[in-house]
């Protein structure tokens, strides 16, 4: 399957590297910038003028960046607009929709309860699941890794038709999963990197079995309670609303349309580009089909406190910690070194690890770098590029990781880097 929107967060893996080499240096292209000039780290002016630039060049109507690094000073700055059409400024602690960056916190769950004994990432999913195709052969691990070969229900087409015509449906995991289970599976266990969806329900579920309660329960008690993450929950299947204040959430395209690719199509492009082509509204469409894959709603500020607990430590121990750094793995032959995917983390570049998110109208990028203590946090009110297809919060990603780390950081030649790009968390 080589539908571009599965490959969510390795569509990060490939900006990282890539990035290093993209930042420019053009002036302000009319995003308004909210940031302040009074006493600012040396690589702000820089930002200032290329991140406008790539939010006129992909359409991306508002942006909320924060960096804080240890060594060249903090900086937190927002772009554009929180609505299109209006000038309403959005600003560095609104409410998003974070995407695929719920994966992460159900594989910490998950990890959480192989430290407990409960559980071993060797368990077959069939322990919990009986009716999971070649279950007896899929692993727990083999599932937050990426490496099932289950088909991800995101790709049925029906499935996408029904979120077109009933956006405030209130999906169950079972439905989801049974979406899932009437496909072939893409592959044999345990053999390719394939980002499914269907892996991060299923290990929700096993996470509702053995706790006794739900997901979202879970998700507060072990990780947003003991790091303090006030502003970030996992809804319930009925709550389609975002906490005040947040911006409206864009995309171009139907989920229909946007199968294969958030590309608009050529023709189109142009009006996209001069906001002659609207984008779709999709704040208030209900996240429950993405639930632990992808339906979490946090703050810039509170993300930046969990990847830095997830990268460099807090919610797991010592050994569980490094058994989860170490998971990570190329995910093609062509991967450069330094760059894969692992127990529910993504490696970006040597030394920084975190994840990226998109869902309909938001897409999200959360880095912490081993290395420096730096911390890079990104959102943004559209889901992806009408250019390529690209998640949005990616390619300011790339403004930011070039300016900060420069070609040095590159570990190896930039072509190289996988092209996949993210995906809605399709």
């Amino acid at each position: 399957m080589t539908n571009p929107k599965i490959r969510a967060a390795l569509a990060i893996a490939a900006a990282a590297v890539l990035a290093l080499s993209a930042c420019t240096s053009q002036s302000p292209t009319g995003a308004t910038d909210t940031s302040t000039t009074a006493a600012e780290p040396d690589y702000s002016a820089q930002l200032r003028s290329a991140i406008p630039a790539v939010m006129k060049d992909n359409a991306i109507p508002g942006v909320v960046v924060m960096v804080q690094s240890p060594s060249r000073g903090d900086w937190t700055s927002t772009f554009g607009t929180a609505e299109l059409g209006r000038d309403v400024p959005i600003e560095i602690n609104d409410y998003l929709r974070i995407g695929s960056n719920t994966k992460t916190m159900t594989s910490t769950v998950i990890l959480q309860l192989v430290q407990e004994g409960v559980l071993s990432l060797d368990d077959p999913i069939s322990k919990f699941r009986p009716d999971v195709p070649g279950g007896d052969n899929i692993t727990i691990a083999d599932l937050s890794e990426m490496r099932s070969g289950l088909y991800s229900y995101t790709f049925d087409p029906a499935f996408n038709a029904t979120l077109d015509a009933d956006p405030q449906k209130a999906w169950t995991p079972d439905e989801l999963l049974a979406i899932a289970f009437s496909h072939p599976p893409n592959s044999a266990p345990d053999q390719v990197f394939d980002y499914s969806n269907t892996n991060i329900v299923l290990l929700g579920v096993v996470i509702e079995q053995l706790t006794g309660m739900s997901a979202s329960e879970a998700f507060a008690q072990r990780i947003f309670e003991p790091l303090g993450l006030t502003h970030t929950h996992l809804p319930a299947p009925d709550d389609s609303s975002i906490p005040d204040t947040h911006p409206q959430g864009y995309q171009f395209g139907t989920n229909v349309e946007t199968i294969d690719s958030y590309a608009v199509p050529a023709a189109l492009l142009p009006d996209a580009l001069n906001g002659t082509l609207k984008p779709l509204n999709q704040t208030d469409a209900n996240p429950s089909w993405a639930w632990t894959a992808g339906g979490a709603i946090s703050t810039p500020t509170d993300l930046a406190t969990y990847v830095k607990a997830l990268v460099r430590g807090g919610l797991l121990d010592d050994e569980t910690q490094k058994l989860r750094l170490d998971s990570v793995q190329s995910m093609t032959s062509g991967t450069p070194s330094g760059v894969g995917y692992g127990l529910g983390i993504a490696q970006f570049a040597p030394g920084i690890f975190g994840h990226d998110g998109q869902l309909p109208g938001f897409s999200t990028f959360m880095a912490y770098n081993i290395d420096t203590g730096d911390t890079i946090i990104i959102g943004t009110n559209l889901s992806a590029s009408p250019v390529d297809g690209e998640n949005a919060a990616v390619v300011v990603a790339k403004s930011i990781i070039g300016t900060l780390y420069g070609k040095s950081a590159v570990p190896g030649d930039p072509a190289a880097a996988p092209t996949q790009t993210s995906g809605v968390p399709k």
